[in-house]
């Protein structure tokens, strides 16, 4: 699996909204600067997070996003399959192919299943709590440069 611009960018923009999880909307502006987002793709994110039930807008003045839900309850398995869509390596790992005639021919399919299966398990056991927090680690890891 390799994930794409759209799955990389959304998650970043979902680990800013968690960071200000409970002070209310941030706007849109601040994502973009703070997770190197350009606003345009970003407005385009958004709106599908807001559609798959990840992100709330408010809009005027003071208005901005949220995340709809705590970030403890935001699995990245659920993220990347509404960013991205399917995950499966190959076709006939995809729901409702099982019986098709694809899943007849894929004869390496078990291998790839495994793999998929554990994919899916590890994205689903990680949260965007969890993420935020590794944010926060790495971030307090790096040394500030200074220069005279």
């Amino acid at each position: 699996m390799r994930l794409s611009t759209k799955g990389d960018y959304g998650v970043r923009a979902l680990i800013e909204l968690a960071l200000h999880e409970g002070e209310g909307p941030v706007q849109r502006a601040v994502i973009a600067a703070r997770r190197q987002i350009p606003e345009s793709y970003l407005d385009h994110l958004l709106a599908q997070l807001r559609r798959d039930g990840f992100v709330r807008s408010t809009r005027g003045p003071s208005g901005g996003h949220e995340l709809a839900r705590p970030a403890s309850e935001i699995r990245l398995l659920d993220v990347l399959e509404s960013l991205e869509g399917s995950l499966a390596p190959l076709g006939c790992l995809e729901d409702g192919e099982a019986h098709s005639e694809q899943h007849v021919v894929c004869g390496q399919r078990w291998v790839w299943q495994e793999i998929y299966d554990a994919m899916r398990a590890r994205l689903a056991a990680v949260t965007l709590a969890e993420l935020l927090e590794r944010d926060r680690t790495r971030k307090g890891r790096i040394a500030p440069s200074y220069s005279i």
